[in-house]
């Protein structure tokens, strides 16, 4: 097999080659018809070898271009910011040490969407137009789902950072979760609260959303799973992103009884829950997906925070001491873009490293790195260990949501996630808790 560093990759050579071919056959050659034919036949093939090794090399050498339409400036925006730093450090550390994929760099093209679905149409359509990127990440649940037409238009796979499950409904073509979606928060969060209430009568569980895809992604499957638990999902209140206070939301949750509240907002919009929760002496559980945190959420949360929120998470955190988290440390040491955990970097290194891993099947299976060719790697994926970091994923034709695994953890305010229980799959496993 012919690489880049082979001399028969060169041009020139490959011309000289040629050049020495024509001069062979028109010598005469001795023997019979037979073995004249046999000597034209070999030369052939090994031309054809030798332009298949060539064209091999030159795909190896090919820049692996990969489209984030990110909010970057619009709400929510460290978050997104956080995200992008992740992927993008993660990528440099596969150019920088690793050597690319086969030979080949990883070159990541960034557009600031401002959490605003027209600009996330917008530069979808620019990667596949005019970038011709080979994979794209987008951002949020709603422009996700509006670009999810031109990812399948064009064919070009695409992972969303948002985890909402309608991203997923048929057909699932070209379009990736990360892990598992907000309909495994709903089951883990429940089944988390079912497990530890105590009294005889049933849990009273509120929702406490937004009024917009992301908030409403709890809906349906926590009304469907609470029902079979035998929780009493007694109110489902939601407000506008901007709102600047919750007071009458949870004033209205606290009349009902809850006394767990299950939130799906940005971080800032929980700090004011908290607030509002402390103006009117109302003191539930809060439990949230795992979107719940961010650092400005740390920041402003001093005093508000306490211990009243728990969250879904599945990933790895630094007091597992896996190899996947060895890894996020060395990108903390070499970079300098974080120098803690966070969970948004966090997810940004998640996307980047199953992205490299799609590239890295690709190359294998079919030596050329390309939307067509990562996709049938993405779909091809059984079990693929990130070293903890992350559950190990698995893609089907038909199922693109990557894992079904959670755990509960405890947020503190000085930034650290405390686990509360083992990973478990929802539905399936038993919920463990762990003893301290």
């Amino acid at each position: 097999m012919i690489n880049g560093n082979e001399p028969w990759a060169d041009q020139n050579l490959l011309t000289v080659f040629f050049c020495r071919k024509e001069e062979v056959s028109k010598k005469p050659i001795e023997g019979d018809g037979k073995m004249k034919k046999w000597s034209i036949l070999i030369i052939l093939a090994v031309s054809a070898v030798l332009l298949l090794g060539f064209s091999q090399a030159q795909a190896q050498k090919k820049v692996i271009k990969v489209g984030a339409a990110i909010n970057l400036t619009g709400p929510a925006s460290t978050w997104g910011q956080f995200h992008e730093k992740g992927q993008r450090d993660y990528f440099r550390y596969v150019n920088e040490v690793k050597g690319g994929v086969g030979g080949s760099k990883i070159h990541m093209i960034t557009v600031d969407t401002a959490y605003k679905v027209p600009e996330a149409q917008a530069a979808v359509q620019k990667f596949v137009l005019q970038d011709k990127v080979d994979m794209i990440a987008t951002w949020g649940a709603g422009e996700g789902l509006a670009a999810k037409p031109i990812v399948q238009r064009y064919k070009v796979p695409t992972i969303n950072y948002s985890t909402s499950w309608e991203l997923l409904e048929k057909p699932v073509d070209y379009m990736y979760l990360p892990f598992g979606s907000y309909k495994m928060d709903c089951y883990a969060v429940l089944e988390y609260i079912k497990a530890i209430h105590k009294g005889k009568e049933a849990p009273k569980v509120g929702l406490l959303t937004y009024n917009n895809a992301y908030g409403r992604s709890i809906h349906a499957p926590s009304k469907e799973y609470a029902g079979k638990l035998g929780i009493d999902l007694v109110a489902i209140e939601e407000f506008p992103p901007r709102t600047v206070d919750l007071n009458t939301e949870l004033l209205r949750l606290k009349n009902k009884g809850a006394q767990y509240i299950f939130i799906q907002m940005l971080p800032s919009a929980i700090i004011t829950a908290f607030k509002s929760a402390d103006r009117i002496k109302y003191n539930p559980l809060f439990l949230g997906t795992w979107t719940s945190t961010d650092p400005d959420f740390f920041k402003m949360g001093k005093g508000l925070i306490r211990d009243r929120l728990i969250m879904q998470f599945p990933g790895g955190l630094p007091s597992d001491k896996s190899k996947g988290m060895d890894v996020m440390k060395e990108l903390w040491k070499r970079y300098k873009t974080v120098n803690s955990f966070d969970a948004s970097y966090w997810e940004g290194v998640v996307v980047g490293m199953i992205m490299e891993r799609a590239f890295i099947r690709a190359y294998e299976k079919s030596k050329v790195i390309n939307p067509q060719t990562i996709n049938a790697a993405m779909e091809s994926m059984k079990n693929e260990d990130f070293g903890g970091l992350f559950p190990a994923v698995t893609y089907t034709k038909d199922n693109h949501e990557g894992s079904f695994t959670a755990r509960m953890v405890r947020v503190k305010e000085d930034g650290t996630y405390s686990p509360l229980t083992n990973f478990y799959v929802p539905g399936k496993d038993k919920v463990q808790m762990i003893k301290k």
